[in-house]
């Protein structure tokens, strides 16, 4: 009969045995690392809560910018804010934060039924695309008069 260090020394002269022990002790860390950022609540997707978390972020952008109106995307990864002195926010995603742009020109502004797509015109914020529903008509043809007036 074997004891337990002689079955221990079979194994470890197999040549296969140590890569097994490193792949499980590897997979074992990555689990540790995964449960430990869960519960910390690292990662994951970062939606809009509700209008007054989309004011806040705007606020947060912009010192001073008191948003009159709010439209928010149905999967919460952007918003547009129409300020009580008529400028517009676009609100969007950008990793586990948001990043915010005042629109200064209808030209980037496209309508597709129920979807508004809207570039600022900076490359390096790229072109976001909102599904705002209903309200995305009324939006279109708000957006339409920024940049025309004096």
């Amino acid at each position: 009969m074997l004891t337990i260090t002689e079955a221990l020394a079979a194994l470890a002269a197999k040549p296969g045995f140590a890569m097994a022990v490193q792949a499980v002790l590897s997979l074992g860390a990555i689990l540790a690392v995964y449960a430990i950022t869960r519960a910390m609540g690292l990662g994951g997707d970062v939606p809009i809560r509700d209008e007054a978390h989309a004011r806040a972020l705007a606020e947060e952008a912009f010192c001073g910018f008191d948003a009159a109106d709010v439209a928010l995307d149905r999967a919460r990864i952007g918003a547009l804010l129409r300020g009580a002195d008529g400028r517009v926010l676009l609100l969007r995603r950008h990793g586990s934060h948001f990043a915010a742009r005042l629109l200064t020109s209808h030209a980037g502004i496209r309508l597709d039924r129920q979807f508004l797509t809207v570039a600022p015109g900076e490359k390096r914020f790229g072109a976001v695309t909102l599904d705002l529903g209903p309200a995305a008509q009324a939006w279109a043809a708000s957006l339409r008069r920024i940049g025309t007036r004096p």
